[in-house]
């Protein structure tokens, strides 16, 4: 994947929820890292245990089993949690509801700055504030004076972007942060994601059920379902690739204009939609490197 070392890992994480039968089992030794520049996409159907790993994370669950890195070290005690938290920041999947329509846009910008740095004052504080609007191509002194119900969807995706760089963070997790938006934005908010991984050495989790835009933004690219990581490695070995039943699945759900349907990828697997779902709930076979940077777990017999 890369030599550099990682800024965060799961190590292992299971999570469930309920007890005996009508347990939920949403994650299930689930490990992968996150290094500086680069983009890991995990993407599944809903209720695949996506965001499950994010809120992990983000530290709203604490995991059953295994653990959370980072830099190295395990998360743990409330004194490093305030660090933590300042370092690794969320975009969230709907932009008009993680925006509080009471408050302007220079408040919402202004407040992470007041929590995480509380050594700046106001001179400093504002032009900080328009640095981070100029940044996601927002006009500061048009856009700062704004309530959230002034605002597109893809501006007000622009400004979660803004207020999750407001601290100064080292990873960022973007759940579905384009699923919301019209198509004709969603190519914007996908270069700005791109930009700032690269400007700023973020580690980018994208979170998606869509395999193009994944496919987009991603180096390196997991699948899960039902709490399992069922296949992951370099995206353009993953997709050009695919050897998971499910992956490939998955794939046959995007359209290709240069295929008819029958002659897609994963037309076979759609025969067995049902059994490839039931066996890729049971626990999953060893780990097999298919080639560098490939790896699967394959269905149970």
């Amino acid at each position: 994947m890369t030599d550099t070392a990682p800024v965060l890992a799961l190590d292992n994480v299971s999570k469930t929820f309920g007890h005996g039968p009508q347990a939920v089992h949403a994650a299930r030794s689930v490990s992968f890292a996150l290094h500086p520049g680069r983009t890991l996409a995990l993407v599944g159907e809903s209720g695949s245990g996506k965001t499950t790993a994010a809120r992990l994370i983000m530290r709203e669950y604490r995991p059953d089993e295994g653990q959370l890195l980072f830099r190295g070290t395990t998360v743990g005690g409330s004194s490093s949690l305030k660090a933590y938290r300042a370092a690794v920041q969320m975009v969230f999947q709907d932009p008009f509801a993680s925006l509080n329509p009471a408050h302007t846009v220079r408040y919402h910008l202004e407040r992470p700055l007041r929590l995480h740095r509380p050594g700046m004052r106001g001179a400093e504080r504002r032009a900080a504030i328009n640095e981070l609007l100029a940044r996601v191509k927002l006009d500061p002194a048009l856009v700062a004076p704004k309530y959230p119900h002034e605002l597109s969807g893809g501006q007000r995706q622009r400004i979660s972007i803004a207020r999750a760089l407001a601290v100064d963070p080292e990873v960022i997790v973007a759940d579905e942060p384009t699923s919301m938006l019209d198509v004709s934005v969603r190519l914007g908010i996908l270069n700005l994601l791109n930009d700032m991984k690269r400007e700023l050495r973020l580690a980018l989790l994208y979170i998606t059920h869509d395999i193009a835009t994944a496919r987009y933004v991603a180096e390196d690219i997991m699948v899960m379902y039902a709490g399992h990581i069922v296949e992951w490695g370099e995206t353009g070995k993953v997709l050009g690739n695919p050897q998971h039943p499910y992956t490939r699945l998955l794939l046959s759900a995007v359209p290709d204009p240069d295929h008819r349907f029958a002659e897609s990828a994963g037309t076979s697997e759609l025969a067995q939609v049902g059994e490839i779902r039931r066996r890729a709930a049971l626990p999953q076979g060893q780990v097999i490197e298919l080639a560098p940077n490939h790896f699967i777990r394959p269905l149970p017999m």
